[in-house]
């Protein structure tokens, strides 16, 4: 039975409450720098950093949303989204509060940007979450709607308990992450959609507040440092990461980083947080990025947030037929195996995948979880 180790919390009910942290460092100036991601917030005794969830105190950086979610919800794994990821199965999905990354187009913000821990509502251990997930049949458990990155010890017993009841894990993540911190946070990780926001650093510093260079970092750690099973999304946004030049440039730098098999998602924009006074993506703009995206020898481009079944279905990218139907996020045609193979030609689909598809559908399943 796996004894998962918790001698780091400091207070709070039971195993759940506030914990101390590894990934940072005393300056000669007095502060203490958090070294989670590339912000590395220098703070002040009683300072938070951007995150808001990771703070000084006691001359060191403590996580303060341990055990504590914004709530629970089983949903499609195609939600994530992830296709070639054990398809039509349940997810588990959670999150905290915060986020290091200042989006204004974020569609989380309540979450993400939340300064309330009353927005916690939900308190779980890893073991009650992995126990819930295994008798709800749920094949994975998914740290998604903020960025596990910043909850990082949570998320790590969480993917501890999962392990020891057969269940996968999947981070949602911007992979806005530091290096040192990056290796323990994919070691536990089966599987990741990273959130390409854009491919220009003038986007990731006027509209995130963040850096370009750090995600291309992780995505080539990822590809070449690791087994874990990725794909990207990259939400277009009308007027500012939306070109074709723009979208030219970022599936070059995927075939020739990362290879022609790692699936791309072009998702659209809502209106939303910071960004209401910009129209939604439309139709052929995405459809637009998906022809790019193919034209530069991407094997495998999804369009999501929209009716598209073209564009949510899997194609052989040797003999062209339809090996997965999707219709949003309910399966159609299913002619493949878990070897990946195509039965029309035999050629060989990268993923992860079973004999059957999952029947999970479109369902929505929220859940409570305490304990």
């Amino acid at each position: 039975m796996l004894q998962l180790k918790r001698l780091n919390l400091l207070r709070g009910e039971g195993k759940l409450g506030v914990v101390k942290t590894t990934y940072w460092h005393q300056l000669p100036s007095g502060k203490v720098q958090c070294d989670i991601c590339p912000r590395n917030c220098k703070l002040s005794e009683g300072q938070r950093g951007l995150c808001y969830v990771r703070g000084r105190e006691d001359d060191q950086i403590l996580l303060y949303t341990y055990g504590r979610s914004s709530g629970f919800c089983i949903d499609p794994i195609e939600k994530k989204p992830l296709n070639h990821f054990f398809p039509g199965t349940p997810i588990l999905s959670f999150g905290t509060a915060g986020c290091n990354l200042a989006c204004k187009f974020c569609q989380n913000w309540d979450i993400s940007k939340s300064r309330e821990m009353d927005t916690l509502c939900d308190e779980a251990t890893p073991e009650k979450i992995a126990s819930v997930s295994k008798k709800m049949g749920a094949k994975s458990i998914a740290f998604t709607y903020n960025d596990p990155v910043i909850f990082m010890e949570y998320a790590k017993d969480c993917a501890l308990a999962a392990k020891e009841l057969g269940l996968k894990t999947v981070a949602v993540t911007a992979g806005y992450i530091n290096a040192k911190p990056r290796e323990e946070f994919y070691s536990f990780i089966d599987a990741a959609n990273v959130d390409l926001k854009g491919f220009t650093d003038s986007f990731y510093k006027k509209i995130c507040g963040g850096d370009l260079n750090s995600v291309l970092e992780t995505l080539v750690y990822l590809k070449k440092e690791t087994k874990v099973w990725f794909e990207i999304t990259t939400l277009l946004i009308p007027g500012e990461n939306d070109s074709e030049k723009e979208i030219e440039e970022e599936t070059q730098w995927i075939v020739e980083n990362l290879g022609k098999d790692i699936p791309l998602h072009f998702t659209a924009f809502h209106p939303d947080f910071k960004m209401r006074d910009i129209e939604k993506t439309p139709f052929n703009t995405l459809n637009k990025a998906r022809d790019i995206a193919l034209k530069n020898g991407i094997n495998f481009v999804y369009t999501g947030n929209i009716h598209h079944e073209r564009g949510s279905s899997t194609y052989c990218p040797l003999c062209k037929k339809k090996i997965i139907g999707r219709d949003w996020y309910v399966l159609s045609d299913w002619e493949t195996n878990r070897n990946g193979e195509c039965n029309f030609c035999k050629n060989k689909i990268e993923g992860h995948f079973e004999d059957f598809p999952g029947n999970w559908g479109a369902k929505r399943l929220p859940l409570h979880i305490a304990g």
